[in-house]
C-alpha cells in the first residue's frame, strides 16, 4: 500500500492579514514570498463552498527543505475560515506529496475521510482530510508534477 504521508511538502499557516505577515517574515529572512497560482485553475472541485475558495488567499516561499505557505481565508464559511475563528492563526495543515490517486485511495482505506478535494487539467492538485480533531492540524497531499502523456 502506498504511503501518502511520508513526503513532506509545505506546513500552511492561516493568518488574518497576509501582507503584515509576509513583512513579518521578510522582516527575519524568510522570503521572497510569492503568489499561489490561480485557483480558478482548478477545474474539477469538491470544496464546501466553492466561492470562499476562490476568493482565499495563499502566498508561498520555499526554503532549503520545505515550503511555507501563508493562507488569509475568506470571510465565506470555509474550513479555513473556521480554523481561524476557532483557533486563532497558526498551523492549519500539513500538505505531503503524494500521487492523489494512490495517495487519496491509501488514506481512505486508513479510514480518513476526504474534506476537499481538487484536480487541474494536468492531474496535478490536491485532496484534504479530515484530521483536525485527531491530529491537530489538517492533513493533505498533493500532486505537483503533471501527469505524463
Amino acid at each position: 500500500m502506498p504511503a501518502p504521508f511520508r513526503r513532506l511538502h509545505h506546513v500552511c499557516i492561516v493568518v488574518r492579514d497576509i501582507e503584515s505577515s509576509v513583512a513579518y517574515y521578510e522582516r527575519l529572512g524568510i522570503g521572497p514570498w510569492q503568489p499561489y497560482p490561480p485557483l480558478t485553475e482548478y477545474t474539477t472541485l469538491d470544496v464546501p463552498d466553492p466561492d470562499a475558495f476562490a476568493k482565499t488567499q495563499y502566498r508561498f516561499v520555499d526554503l532549503d527543505n520545505v515550503q511555507i505557505q501563508l493562507c488569509q481565508p475568506a470571510e465565506e464559511d470555509c474550513p479555513q475560515r473556521r480554523f481561524l475563528d476557532t483557533r486563532g492563526e497558526g498551523v492549519f495543515q500539513l500538505g505531503f506529496e503524494s500521487p492523489l490517486e494512490a495517495g487519496e485511495a491509501a488514506a481512505r482505506d486508513s479510514g480518513l475521510d476526504v474534506l476537499m478535494r481538487g484536480r487541474r487539467d494536468n492531474g496535478t492538485g490536491f485532496t484534504y482530510f479530515d484530521t483536525l480533531d485527531d491530529a491537530g492540524v489538517v492533513w493533505m497531499i498533493r500532486q505537483t508534477s503533471p501527469l505524463g502523456p
